[in-house]
């Protein structure tokens, strides 16, 4: 196995995060296998926001199958190909619908993980709209071919950007959003600082009263639980005005909805979430994709999932002529399976690779020991259906740890406890599944 080119930081960002349990936002195309099907349909999601549609896609599977990791890789890609991207986790604290700042709690937190190609790690907001008044002003310069000392400049540029902004007062709360852009606008020309931090602080939801707001800014308004997703859409529609192809939001952690105790707090998130639904579906929104990522409970609970909620189940339902062995990508609903064989081997390779990149040492393991520690972990586990990509792979990444701390120590030493089940790997396991896990692997060829 040769040795893998990689950066050592996003080598590092990988094994450190998937060492812990969790999803990597960077690196994630080296560890990437399977979901061909799934990623190519919310591909073609992409491609519709761009052309001024919008989107709205659940991705739905067990804990540790792969969801987060799924939104992270659409999120990746979004920047990588001229989207802006803003991620949430919903909690008990950040919800879609509440009374007490939960729903713009969840929108200062979309703000705040707002990303762009060139600023990847959130905190975009500032840098999109300098970005926005420096094309406008390049676009004048090119265009009139005045000088930025001439007078007649400014007015120009201030021409142009109240041009974009005036288009948007139309717009369900679009007059406000369009006079904190002219004041943020303002402060860049006067280099009035105070006045700029201001405009920024209430695009972010980040005002707590309308007469703070409107002593700082002259806005009545603020953004508010009740009104959040419509700064999100304005959002949306600005980033595509300014030269981005659209907004891609992703809310991640649904299941914390689920788990809601008070029955009618439930259905109140769950009727944001029909009406951000129906706004995608329905060509009320332009230039957003949204993706959220639940489990099956989340979705399919009759009592306490969105099944509970018919207006929900009716559009989330899949038909019935898709049974088993038959999957239909072009509904709400895209559901991750389990790895394959095959896939789960690659990826074990791949991590082998990184580790390997990473600490500039000879591969540790072969085809056959990456084999055979599959069919130990799936054995160990006890049941296939538990066995996750997320599982599979903080357990191999800590063996690789071991060995690599531990030179003195063997595989054999650190994987099978007992040598016998090294050497046949189908003596000595228990009936059912246990069994079958090794047997998948006995005979398995790459």
């Amino acid at each position: 196995m040769g040795t893998l080119a990689i950066p050592r930081r996003l080598s590092h960002a990988i094994l450190t995060s998937l060492g812990a349990g969790v999803v990597p936002r960077i690196g994630l195309e080296y560890i990437t296998v399977g979901r061909k099907q799934e990623i190519s349909a919310l591909l073609a999601d992409l491609k519709s926001i761009e052309e001024g549609g919008a989107g709205f896609r659940f991705i739905v599977g067990s804990f540790g199958s792969g969801k987060s990791f799924m939104l992270q890789v659409l999120r990746n890609y979004a920047m990588e190909q001229g989207f802006v991207v803003a991620d949430a986790d919903l909690s008990p604290e950040r919800k879609l619908a509440g009374r007490e700042g939960q729903a713009v709690a969840t929108y200062r937190e979309l703000m705040r993980h707002l990303a762009t190609k060139v600023r990847p790690e959130g905190g975009a907001l500032p840098v999109l709209l300098e970005r926005w008044i420096a094309d406008v002003q390049l676009a004048v310069r090119q265009d009139t071919g005045l000088e930025s000392a001439d007078p007649r400049f400014v007015s120009t540029v201030e021409t142009r950007i109240m041009a974009t902004v005036g288009s948007m007062s139309g717009l369900v709360h679009g007059y406000d959003f369009a006079t904190v852009l002219a004041a943020y606008w303002r402060g860049h020309v006067t280099g009035e600082e105070g006045l700029k931090d201001s405009a920024l602080r209430w695009l972010r939801g980040e005002f707590a009263t309308k007469a703070d707001a409107q002593k700082a800014l002259g806005v009545r308004v603020i953004i508010d639980d009740s009104t959040w997703y419509d700064y999100v859409k304005l959002m949306a529609s600005f980033v595509a005005r300014v030269g981005y192809k659209g907004l891609i939001v992703v809310i991640d952690e649904a299941i914390n909805l689920y788990k809601l105790q008070h029955s009618g707090s439930r259905q109140a998130n769950y009727e944001m979430l029909l009406a951000m639904f129906n706004d995608t579906m329905q060509g009320k929104a332009l230039h957003l994709g949204v993706l959220v990522g639940g489990t099956p409970a989340f979705v399919e609970d009759p009592r306490r999932g969105l099944f509970s909620y018919d207006a929900l189940k009716s559009r989330l339902e899949e038909g019935r002529f898709v049974v088993a062995g038959r999957r239909d990508f072009s509904g709400p609903l895209i559901r991750l399976p389990a790895l394959t064989a095959e896939e789960q081997f690659v990826l074990l390779q791949r991590l082998a690779a990184i580790h390997q990149a990473y600490y500039v040492s000879e591969s540790v393991l072969g085809d056959a020991q990456l084999q055979q520690f599959l069919a130990v972990i799936h054995r160990r586990v006890g049941a296939n259906q538990l066995l996750t990509p997320r599982e599979i792979a903080r357990s191999f990444i800590h063996v690789l740890n071991l060995l690599h701390q531990n030179p003195d120590l063997t595989f054999e030493q650190v994987v099978v406890a007992d040598a016998s089940v090294l050497l046949d790997p189908l003596s000595g396991g228990d009936e059912g599944d246990e069994g079958d896990g090794e047997a998948k692997f006995a005979e398995f060829k790459l």
